[in-house]
């Protein structure tokens, strides 16, 4: 397979440079008023939104652009994004299964950077188990549902304006059956708490999202009610899969970092550690290629990317690969900072996040890469049962 991008990729690629060079020196920081400061000014550049079809004031590029505009993001070092969430999964989700007014209603907004979203799957009782959800979504007397239930690990939620949350509509039905995908504002004052869970990291991206009552249109439900599993699964499907390139380019970004460390500090002179990074360089080229084999035969369902069969294991695969790689990625840079790994802040009693510098938070944050997302163990036995053909793993 050809993984060149092509020239009218490159001459794509040249423009976002010199987009890039001028403003992505701008507000930075992923959620807050400087995050969305940021999406406001990617999506008056028409940068949000490249892979979607129809005009939603948002550009059209194709997937090797898409690509070319990735790398060059990373490479310019350019705030994290604070619109991850809806412009990478809700979107595709909805140009998929949504209706047409549901496009026009909430792809817009995304485009301009003027609405963040946050995802509400995960409980208490059941993350990697998804189907277990106590959510409930009851019907008012006009129609609309009423979203009572507890979300948890919900990146970014203090910051949203909507979240897309799967709940049970059906409460007699078990499992996968009964669950609805819904629509729901988050500014509802008595109805909708979040309570930031502080992390190793000392930041809070992850948050505890309780739902009392909160009001869901009945125009925001996507696809039919009961038929939320199938809606939600599309999603993980984005989640885990093509849209994990952009993500590989800025662990590239960090395994620069680290191989720049490990030979100004010496450590590079360890033939141990000198293996352990070419291991991972070449580990990360293989995930790139694959990711890149799976934007051009993979079907992507109403966006620009290529028609092709579809694989119902390769968002898994992308998922195996890019946690375990991620973890020992964090394991590395410890191993490459000696002793100064260890070393923290001076006063533990500051209310305000400590200081950690890259290396640490990259260890620390990616002891979560094998379990968020949908667990090392969970993406095994979709690739066991769907792709294998295997016996299914016995419920309790």
């Amino acid at each position: 397979m050809d993984f060149t991008l092509g020239p009218e990729a490159e001459a794509f690629r040249a423009e976002a440079r010199a987009w890039l060079a001028e403003h992505a020196a701008g507000p930075g920081g992923s959620g807050g008023p400087n995050g969305r400061a940021w999406e406001r000014e990617l999506g008056a550049a028409g940068w949000i939104g490249l892979g979607w079809d129809g005009d939603y004031g948002n550009r059209r590029a194709t997937p090797a652009q898409q690509v070319a505009w990735g790398e060059e993001y990373a490479r310019a070092g350019a705030p994290g994004r604070a619109g991850h969430i809806g412009e990478n999964l809700l979107a595709p989700t909805l140009l998929a299964h949504g209706t047409q007014a549901q496009r026009d209603r909430f792809l817009p907004p995304i485009a301009r950077g003027e609405e963040l979203w946050c995802q509400g799957y995960s409980e208490p009782d059941a993350g990697s188990d998804l189907a277990g959800i106590r959510t409930t979504a009851g019907r008012d007397t006009d129609g609309s549902y009423r979203v009572t239930g507890q979300k948890i690990w919900t990146s970014l939620a203090q910051h949203a304006d909507f979240c897309f949350v799967l709940a049970r509509t059906d409460p007699a039905a078990a499992r996968h059956h009964g669950l609805s995908f819904l629509l729901v504002p988050m500014r509802q004052p008595g109805r909708v708490e979040v309570r930031p869970i502080r992390q190793l990291t000392g930041t809070a991206e992850f948050n505890e999202v309780f739902f009392d009552g909160a009001l869901a249109p009945a125009e925001n439900l996507v696809g039919a009610e009961g038929d939320g599993w199938r809606v939600a699964m599309a999603l993980l499907g984005y989640e885990r899969g093509v849209s994990t390139l952009v993500q590989q380019i800025g662990f590239e970004r960090e395994l620069r970092d680290i191989v720049a460390h490990a030979v100004t500090s010496g450590a590079a002179a360890d033939p141990v550690l000198r293996d352990r990074i070419i291991r991972q360089w070449a580990e990360l080229k293989t995930m790139r290629w694959n990711a890149l084999r799976t934007l051009g035969t993979r079907g992507n369902p109403g966006t620009s990317g290529a028609p092709g069969a579809e694989d119902p294991g390769a968002p898994s695969v992308a998922k195996l690969l890019w946690g375990g790689w991620h973890q020992r990625l964090g394991e590395l840079a410890m191993a490459v900072s000696g002793p100064a790994a260890a070393l923290g802040p001076t006063d533990w009693s500051e209310p305000e996040p400590y200081e950690l510098d890259d290396r640490q938070y990259s260890f620390l944050f990616s002891r979560a890469d094998t379990i968020y997302g949908g667990s090392d163990e969970i993406q095994r036995t979709i690739i066991a049962e769907r792709v294998l053909g295997l016996p299914k793993e016995p419920r309790v």
